[in-house]
């Protein structure tokens, strides 16, 4: 069917310290910042304290993690109140030709990508031409589901929340093993259901990416079109771009790096999840992210107004196993849920707004503290689970929280810390669940 669109050198890695015990520069630069965290001033009521001062230890923070866990490279964005406190590359973009990574390193974001398919729909139904609770059948009368009732009322806030009723992760295997996705999106009408659609969570790319099908199907225009008019031109992301070829175009990237042999290995860019736009296309440097989490924060009105974001970033299910895996999860998060493209935690009692991404290569993560008028995103080239600690500590930094160690070595775990451990179902399982998901 035609309705669905298509839409090597070497770095040695660190040996994991101890339990609990950071390298020394590192444990020191973690220290101060917890004081810094303890220190933090009340301000004005209304007003979350400035956290200039913070971003600056976090800096060295940085440099640390890179220098001392040697990981290839990495980029860290921090904003508050419409400004950016800091945005910058750390480590080198290939251990091949060792560039330094700059603020205009383009890396490949994985799942941070699904914010930008729930925020370009959420553009498209202010303007009339989507609607959250309006059945997607309406625009793509090929699509089914085993349960055909259930497909017949599936809506779009329904795919963005991943409430399609299919077990968790349906085809991704198949994607990988480079079935191209119009042919996987036929097949979601084969998939085993685990719940009648909109009654269960269970996280996707294949499903996800039925939005691409849907702007196509009320714009005329290709989705990554529609996402570099509507969102990357007008919030000034211009070092953003869409699959492997804009990517390996950029004047600056940063080159994946897997595990081999006890070193760090750099690759090609694989093209699988590049085929889904909507669920992990998007490329972009820590600039263009920084920009992101200003708008995202509510400072760029005249793009995305405060009722869109105020949609976009209600949780719509539960999703209590994001409460498990790395300690901060178990540590701080008291209530976790699914929005539209973003998850939102309870973070120490306070609301975050959160996604992480995992491919070949590249992990991230981003997130937003409403508390602090805080946005923070970490990208980095490699498969290490070390970076992912910098953010919970951020949090914390923010938060004016102590006690936390997340950045100990020995979060270099096979399943990276940011990202909770999902559970499988049969169902799942038959229908080509995937464990190497760009979650």
């Amino acid at each position: 069917m035609a309705r669905f669109r298509q839409h090597t050198s070497v770095m040695p890695l660190t040996k994991a310290s101890p339990r609990g015990r950071l390298p020394t520069l590192l444990l020191a630069a973690a220290l101060a910042l917890a004081c810094t965290a303890g220190a933090t001033p009340v301000l004005a009521a209304g007003k979350a304290p400035d956290f200039s001062a913070d971003a600056r230890e976090i800096e060295r923070l940085a440099e640390g993690v890179v220098q001392q866990s040697r990981i290839p490279g990495m980029a860290m964005a921090i904003v508050q109140d419409g400004k950016v406190l800091s945005a910058r590359g750390y480590g080198v973009v290939d251990s091949r030709n060792p560039q330094p990574v700059g603020p205009d390193t383009v890396f490949r974001i994985a799942s941070l990508s699904k914010a930008f398919a729930g925020t370009l729909s959420a553009i498209l139904v202010s303007e009339g031409a989507m609607s959250w609770d309006s059945p997607v059948s309406n625009q793509l009368p090929a699509f089914a589901l085993r349960d055909l009732q259930g497909a017949q009322r599936l809506t779009v806030r329904e795919i963005l929340s991943h409430r399609v009723g299919l077990g968790y992760n349906t085809y991704d295997r198949d994607l990988e093993a480079d079935q191209p996705y119009p042919v996987l999106a036929e097949k979601l009408s084969q998939a085993p259901m685990t719940c009648s659609p909109g009654d269960c969570y269970a996280y996707q790319n294949i499903a996800f990416s039925l939005v691409g099908d849907l702007v196509f199907a009320t714009t005329g225009d290709f989705y990554s079109h529609q996402v570099e008019k509507r969102l990357f031109h007008p919030l000034g992301m211009y070092g953003a771009t869409y699959g492997r070829d804009g990517l390996e175009a950029s004047p600056s990237w940063a080159r994946p790096h897997v595990r081999s042999g006890g070193k760090w290995l750099a690759v090609r860019p694989k093209e699988t999840y590049y085929r889904i736009p909507p669920a992990a296309g998007v490329n972009a440097s820590i600039s263009d992210m920084a920009q992101w989490l200003i708008a995202q924060t509510g400072h760029r009105p005249d793009v995305l107004p405060a009722p869109l974001l105020a949609t976009l970033h209600s949780p719509l299910v539960s999703t209590p196993g994001e409460l498990r895996g790395a300690a901060w999860r178990r540590t701080r998060l008291g209530a976790a849920g699914y929005a539209l493209g973003w998850r939102v935690f309870n973070y120490a009692g306070h609301d975050v707004v959160f996604h992480g991404g995992a491919v070949q290569g590249y992990r991230g993560a981003m997130a937003l503290l409403p508390d602090s008028d805080l946005g923070i995103a970490i990208l980095w080239n490699s498969e290490s689970a070390l970076p992912s600690g910098l953010l919970p500590t951020i949090l914390d930094s923010a938060l004016g929280l102590t006690g936390g160690q997340w950045l100990d070595d020995e979060l270099a775990a096979p399943e990276p810390a940011m990202y909770a451990n999902q559970p499988g179902t049969q169902a799942g399982v038959e229908a080509s669940a995937a464990n190497a998901s760009p979650e």
